[in-house]
């Protein structure tokens, strides 16, 4: 049973970690080229170079932010259920997991908000 605790702690960690990684590495470099493959890809961010920067660095803060927080609160709810069934663990750690995708999901909205904010539909600084 601590094998199985253990394993869906260390997915429950996945999401945080990844946010935290990803988010540092793009609040100090964006993907140098804009690209179909990696970064924050949408029509808005990829309009020109300006914009797929302040996508990369605004989205990144709150990633890296957003993993911080994460991150403990990831951990605690499975600290509550420690030799519990397997079926609570499940259940809890599934719980977590739901949260942390829609956020990690979310985090698309106000990205994109803050680049209309920002710039015009054709990608010029407002």
């Amino acid at each position: 049973m601590i094998g199985f605790w253990i394993f869906m702690l260390l997915v429950d960690i996945l999401i945080p970690l990844t946010m935290i990684g990803f988010g540092r590495l793009f609040l100090t470099k964006a993907p140098k080229e804009i690209n179909n493959t990696f970064g924050y890809r949408t029509a808005m961010s990829m309009k020109n170079k300006e914009t797929w920067e302040f996508a990369h660095k605004f989205c990144g803060k709150l990633w890296f932010r957003c993993g911080l927080v994460l991150l403990p609160l990831s951990i605690i709810p499975l600290i509550f259920v420690i030799n519990k069934s397997i079926d609570t663990i499940a259940y809890i750690s599934l719980i977590v997991s739901v949260v942390q995708i829609v956020l990690f999901v979310g985090s698309i909205a106000p990205t994109e908000a803050a680049l209309k904010k920002t710039f015009d539909q054709n990608g010029f600084r407002r």
